[in-house]
């Protein structure tokens, strides 16, 4: 075996850990910061705030009496609070039996429920905090498309185009262009365009009108490759453009949307356009579950790679508060959107090969940090969010599992008892296990 015909391929592995850990990382520290700065707040102690398991690599202590550390094996972190018997949490009966009543409060089987809940609730909380500040921040960077639509930068095309950046485009084919904002009358003018490889653009340039020629809008230009899908599995890269399907010259989208569905996975040839030289590759479209705007799903069959327009439209900065609103959105729509596909997983209307394990996050983390710096903190935000909701599932030893536990005493007056508690983390133990092996077996077996 030639070892340095491997390079390449454990470069790309290392790289890969290096992001999913840089990702966790970010992501574990935040939610565990919540716990630690909300139960300070509540006046509970914190003895350990540790990022990773393992071996100390790296430890200082506070003048809060805290010691701060960072362990060998980054895939995963914990605080300790004081009285806590390990990282996992519980009473050390030794040391909590030792304590005055003073010192009992600043532990948190002592602490008031209120203290504890919010202690409890502050991790995920932060972990969607952490995901609406950076969707804002991206929003803001990003802008908002200006009105009417001006072209900005022109993306590389195998044919010659007569547009130029800073060209405001006033009609296409003679129908009026519509706000980009209004979806349904944009979606409309789409619709209603000539399917023809080239189109008449009346664009206003230096305060003059004129009529230039351009391809279709939506042309077969890559913008995206979806991390684990076919068409990244093939190579495909961004502003790689689509020539051909099958021997079929293709000049829009749309067409290779619908030779994908037709195609029922059989296999794709596809000559590509990759920056003045031709690449041919082979792909065959897998079966895809999409959600839908009722909150169903619908099975397709996708290569896995995202279009657009033949240019970057010009933007115009948004405001903070549009962005912030945005951000939120975009949050709550990953969350319904997660507890949709649960769901239907649950019922069976979707395959379970929907859910991702470790080795799937890994490769994700490793394919959108190549796509670049935006789409990787993109990618961070989603999984935060993703990470917020499944620990505030009512489910021992997650937080919604505790909440629950603390929400049985506010209604009762008294905890559950030790024995109870045992037994249901247990089952809690079991449950999540059971879900890991359920996301690994996908990674590993599921196309």
């Amino acid at each position: 075996m030639d070892i340095v015909s491997l390079l390449p391929q454990f470069g790309g592995f290392i790289y890969t850990i290096i992001a999913f850990v840089v990702a966790l990382s970010v992501i574990v520290a935040i939610h565990e910061y919540g716990h630690y700065i909300v139960g300070r707040w509540s006046g509970i102690h914190a003895d350990v705030f540790s990022l990773g398991f393992g071996p100390i690599l790296y430890s200082r202590v506070d003048k809060h009496g805290t010691r701060w550390q960072i362990a060998a094996f980054p895939l995963g972190g914990y605080v300790k609070f004081k009285g806590d018997a390990n990282a996992s949490g519980g009473k050390d009966e030794g040391t909590y039996s030792t304590l005055s009543e003073q010192e009992r409060r600043a532990t948190m089987n002592g602490a008031p429920l209120w203290a504890r809940s919010a202690t409890v609730a502050a991790g995920p909380v932060f972990n969607f905090a952490l995901s609406i500040i950076v969707f804002t921040l991206i929003f803001m960077s990003r802008g908002v498309v200006s009105e009417p639509i001006t072209v900005g930068e022109l993306r590389p095309l195998p044919d010659m185009q007569e547009l130029q950046a800073g060209d405001v485009i006033l009609e296409i084919s003679g129908m009026e262009t519509p706000s980009f904002d209004d979806a349904e009358g944009f979606d409309t003018f789409l619709n209603n365009l000539p399917e023809e490889p080239t189109l008449d653009y009346t664009v206003e340039r230096d305060g003059s009108e004129l009529v230039v020629e351009g391809p279709y809008i939506y042309p077969p230009l890559v913008t995206q490759v979806i991390p684990r899908s076919a068409a990244n599995d093939a190579g495909i890269e961004p502003e790689d453009v689509i020539l051909s399907i099958n021997g079929d010259p293709i000049f829009a989208f749309e067409q290779l949307r619908e030779t994908v569905e037709g195609s029922e996975g059989a296999p794709l040839e596809l000559q590509l356009w990759r920056g003045g030289d031709i690449v041919d590759v082979t792909l065959e479209p897998r079966r895809t579950d999409e959600p839908q705007a009722d909150n169903t799903f619908k099975t397709v069959y996708r290569i896995g790679i995202a279009g657009g327009m033949f240019f970057d439209p010009a933007t115009e900065s948004q405001s903070p508060l549009d962005a912030l609103s945005n951000g939120i959105s975009q949050t709550g729509r990953i969350i319904t959107g997660s507890l949709s596909g649960l769901w239907h997983m649950i019922t069976g209307a979707i395959s379970t090969c929907n859910l991702s394990g470790p080795i799937g996050i890994a490769e994700t983390s490793g394919a959108m940090a190549s796509q670049g710096t935006q789409s990787f903190i993109w990618f961070i935000a989603v999984l935060s969010t993703a990470v917020g909701l499944l620990n505030l599932f009512p489910i021992p030893v997650l937080d919604g599992g505790h909440l629950c536990f603390h929400a049985y005493e506010a209604v009762t007056g008294k905890p559950p008892s030790d024995r109870a508690l045992r037994i249901l983390m247990s089952i809690g133990l079991f449950v999540v296990l059971s879900v890991m092996v359920l996301g690994l077996t996908n990674d590993l077996f599921c196309p």
